[in-house]
This record gives C-alpha cells, structure tokens and sequence, in this order.
C-alpha cells in the first residue's frame, strides 16, 4: 500500500462527494456478498463464511474508519429485510464488522505504509475475534437457544470438536479460531486487493474529466 502522506489530496468537497459514492457502492456490494455465505466442513454448520467485510476493509484504507463501519452499517441494515434472526445476527454481525474494520482504519491511520497495513489487519482481526466472542456469548447463543436446546448445540459442536462440553467450549473452541481464520483470510485478500481496486476506481473516475477536456 502506498503512502498516502505523498499524494496531493483533493478540494474537501470533491473528497466528501467520492467517499459517499464509493461507501454507497461497496454497501451494497458488500450486500450482496453476505447472502452469498457458506459452511466449511470443520466448523459447525451454523458458522458460515461470507466476504461481505471485504468492501468494508477497502473502503476503510481508502477514506478511514468511519467509512468501513458506514459500510458495514448498511450490509446490516439491508439485510434486516429477509433476517432470520429478528435483527439480533444483524447487531451481531455489525458489531464483528466494525471491530475489525474500526480497528484496522485507526491503526492505519496512524502508519500509512505497507506495515502500518499489515498491522492494522492483523490489529483488525484480534478485535474482530474479542468482539466475537461477546456477541456470540451475549447475543447469537441466547437467540439460537430459544429456537433450539443449548444441549444439542453443544452435541452438534462436539461432532466436530469433542472436547466441546458447554457454552463457552463453542464461543473458544469453535467460534473464535473461525472469526481468527475469516479475519486472517478477509485481511489478506484486502491487502492483496487494495491498491488494484483504488487503482481501478481512480482511473475510472479519471475517465469522464479525460473526456471532458477533449471536446
């Protein structure tokens, strides 16, 4: 990632106008990749893997923090329309988001390097896992419990991990090595993604100025 500390930055106004449109885009983007989730075969089948943060990662290193946590606002709010959960995965999932991208555009903000990337990543990815295990403690296995007993989740958990014996065993055992390995995954694909991406909506956004200035 470049340094960014080297790029003339344009007048505020035009700054504003981008970022809305590129948080208004990579919103619902990142819509749509959070329907498209799936199970992986050595995790319960309750946790699904999508890559709706991604969007949000990227638009954290392009306008901050406050971008990533907008995005991830209206993935949330979007998807309230067809939830299962009546909004408590929504506020779970919105929690797990903003950790990671909050966190990651703060640390950022502070070394706008390719270390500083690296770090605020895997800065991201620690406090999306902490974030995890309370929302998933506090708010998604209370829910799933009222649908189904707490003992058989537990029993569909130890198919998989047999030391699993109670509620904290899922949270520790199950649910955070998965956020650690979605984060892991989700960051590297941000890094690797970033510059192309930035690089591609310059130069469209470049385009119709190109034009302009020809007639």
């Amino acid at each position: 990632m470049p340094n960014e500390h080297t790029h003339p930055k344009p007048p505020g106004r035009a700054v504003n106008t981008r970022m809305l449109v590129i948080v208004a885009l990579f919103s619902a983007l990142s819509s749509v990749l959070m329907y498209l989730d799936f199970p992986l075969p050595f995790f319960p089948p309750f946790l699904k893997l999508d890559f709706s943060d991604l969007p949000a990662l990227l638009g954290t290193f392009w306008f901050g923090p406050s971008a990533g946590i907008a995005v991830a606002l209206v993935k949330n709010l979007i998807h309230l329309f067809i939830s299962s959960t009546g909004g408590v995965g929504e506020l779970a999932n919105f929690i797990v988001s903003a950790a990671l991208t909050g966190t990651a555009g703060l640390v950022y903000r502070l070394r706008r390097t390719r270390g500083g990337a690296v770090a605020g990543l895997a800065c991201g990815t620690l406090a999306m896992t902490l974030a995890g295990i309370a929302a998933n403690y506090y708010l998604l296995l209370p829910f799933f419990a009222k649908v189904m007993p707490m003992e058989t989740i537990v029993a569909m958990c130890a198919r998989l991990i047999p030391s699993i014996r109670t509620t904290w065993d899922i949270v520790l055992l199950s649910i955070t090595p998965f956020n650690l390995f979605k984060g892991a995954l989700i960051s590297g694909l941000t890094f690797l993604l970033y510059k192309r991406v930035k690089g591609f909506m310059s130069e469209t956004a470049e385009r119709p100025r190109r034009a302009a200035g020809k007639v």
